[in-house]
């Protein structure tokens, strides 16, 4: 029995995929555009690569984004996965509230977390600049890695476990020999997650940066004031194609397994 099929399906789905990949393509074209105003094209040009390569004020914001989205990742990876491993191996009558408080920070606004991350660095007399900026990121990453791998853990038979503890094998080495390798994906996954919410943060960044620290969101945001230059275009272009070889080069990687 076939299966009947929305008359305007699609044309609905080239609608959303047009709607999702033009503004994109627009940015990507007019990277190459031979004028400073993106309204007409004038021509072909790589100038505004040249003058991206030579702002050294953008690539230092670029690589503190780099940096921070990394460190925070690494740090949210490893509480947010000893914190659903956690959950997963107790019971008491307060976990459905702890589960629940655990991804707060995902539905709070961040100018809300922002704030209290301000107030609650300004209480420390803690110096505002990349620790505040990895603090208040870790602490927003942490629920994106915490509900991977908890709903992964879901799905694990817990026999597997029980039998690498029957045939005599720690605690300790369970968890890298069985646990470990079977919510790997999920910690991927997380991470990932997480690193585009970090590098992509505006918000939370104004308010626990440095006067003395920029990242690459932050320093776009404050040039929307003079007006944004072809050569963002540029490094959008530069960081879209970054990301599309790394997905090409999992997807191949994928296929071999």
């Amino acid at each position: 029995m076939k299966k009947k099929r929305f008359p305007g399906s699609k044309l609905y789905l080239a609608l959303i995929t047009l709607i999702t990949y033009l503004p994109i393509a627009v940015v990507v074209v007019f990277s190459f555009n031979d004028s400073k105003l993106p309204v007409a094209w004038k021509g072909f040009t790589l100038h505004w690569y040249q003058v991206l390569l030579q702002d050294h004020a953008l690539i230092e914001a670029l690589r503190n984004s780099i940096v921070l989205g990394v460190v925070s990742c690494a740090f949210a990876a490893v509480i947010g996965t000893l914190g659903a491993i956690g959950m997963a191996r107790v019971n008491y009558r307060s976990k459905g509230m702890m589960e629940y408080l655990s991804t707060v920070p995902i539905m709070v606004p961040e100018i809300i977390l922002g704030m209290v991350f301000m107030a609650f660095f300004s209480l420390l007399n803690l110096p505002f600049g990349m620790v505040t900026l990895v603090i208040a990121h870790t602490a927003f990453c942490i629920p994106y890695v915490f509900t991977m791998v908890k709903a992964r853990l879901v799905g694990i038979d817990p026999s597997l476990e029980e039998a690498a503890r029957d045939l005599g094998a720690s605690p300790g080495r369970t968890f890298w020999d069985i646990t470990l390798p079977l919510i790997m994906p999920a910690v991927a996954s997380g991470c990932l997650l997480s690193f585009a919410m970090s590098f992509d943060d505006v918000v939370i960044s104004i308010f626990v940066n440095g006067p003395k620290l920029s990242t690459l969101p932050i320093k776009v945001y404050t040039q929307l004031k003079t007006g944004v230059t072809p050569e963002i275009n540029a490094l959008c272009t530069i960081i879209l194609a970054v990301v599309v070889v790394v997905l090409v080069v999992a997807a191949l990687l994928r296929r071999r397994k």
